[in-house]
């Protein structure tokens, strides 16, 4: 039963014949050309600031919008589509070393982790990887939804988060069109963190104590700064591995991309630590606590 359940996912996560035929194409994927991705991104922008104005004008200041139990749903959603990927990518990624490590000797790629940070040049996005690389560029959208929550549950809307969510799906779309090196790591490492963050979404929204720090922008500065790293680890191969790697001019504006994100985490981290010393000063002089778990919550729905 158990080797039953295993082939199982193995067939319908990494060789089911749509996955292991998948191609990118602007005919045969949805939302794979240009237009469509900055069309996308304008909506988002225009729809979020409109909204924030619409509540703004229409609500009183201490007035918020009730959804009940849509954020929790949505949370839950992004958790277990998130599961589902990384477990999708990690099984389509050992079958397709499988498959091709015969070819890697005429790409002087000499193992699986090299091959991971540096795609061989010439490589096409199609096949197995390709296709839950895909799907996470899909799973971008709904990841959308969560700034109109923020705005109509906490009245909150920031550049930082337009910015941050409008240049993560950018990204999610220059990984397929220039078959991109490292985003295999990439796909995982952030799923393997969305399938924490937002299954804790879950736990806190349906009333489950919450942690005692901001658990959610510590996540996300910690992803942040191990994409860093790792982007050395290409630039590394690119230089010294004969040919380079696939994709790399697109890597580098990535690359970048990434960098100004986690300043303005930390800058974000900074500010919310030095409130955070500032209050407890100011309750250890009146003898009382100003902050308590839910007060670090808000200011995790905000860095979100």
């Amino acid at each position: 039963m158990r080797l039953s359940i295993t082939q199982s996912t193995k067939y319908w996560l990494s060789e089911h014949p749509s996955i292991v035929n998948f191609r990118w194409s602007p005919t045969e994927s949805w939302g794979s050309t240009w237009s469509f991705l900055f069309s996308a991104i304008a909506i988002y922008i225009i729809a979020a600031a409109i909204l924030h104005l619409m509540v703004s004008l229409t609500l009183r200041n201490n007035r918020r919008v009730p959804l009940g139990p849509i954020p929790a749903i949505h949370s839950l959603a992004m958790a277990m589509a998130s599961v589902v990927i990384f477990v999708g990518i990690l099984l389509s990624t050992a079958a397709e070393i499988r498959d091709t490590r015969w070819f890697w000797r005429r790409t002087k790629t000499t193992t699986a982790f090299q091959w991971l940070l540096c795609f061989p040049l010439g490589t096409r996005p199609s096949g197995r990887v390709f296709f839950w690389s895909y799907i996470f560029y899909l799973s971008r959208f709904l990841h959308l939804l969560r700034t109109f929550f923020t705005v109509l549950e906490h009245r909150k809307l920031t550049f930082f988060t337009l910015f941050n969510k409008s240049i993560l799906l950018f990204m999610s779309f220059l990984w397929l069109e220039f078959s991109q090196s490292f985003q295999i790591l990439a796909i995982l490492s952030t799923t393997l963190l969305y399938s924490v963050v937002y299954g804790y979404r879950f736990w806190t929204a349906i009333g489950l104590p919450s942690a005692c720090f901001p658990f959610v922008v510590s996540c996300q500065v910690v992803l942040l700064g191990c994409n860093l790293v790792c982007h050395f680890g290409v630039l590394a191969l690119h230089l010294l591995k004969g040919g380079g790697c696939n994709g790399i001019g697109a890597w580098g504006l990535n690359s970048m991309l990434n960098a100004v994100i986690l300043l303005l985490f930390l800058k974000f981290y900074l500010k919310m630590y030095l409130s955070k010393r500032k209050g407890d000063s100011s309750s250890e002089f009146k003898g009382s606590s100003r902050y308590s778990h839910s007060g670090l919550e808000k200011r995790d729905s905000k860095a979100s």
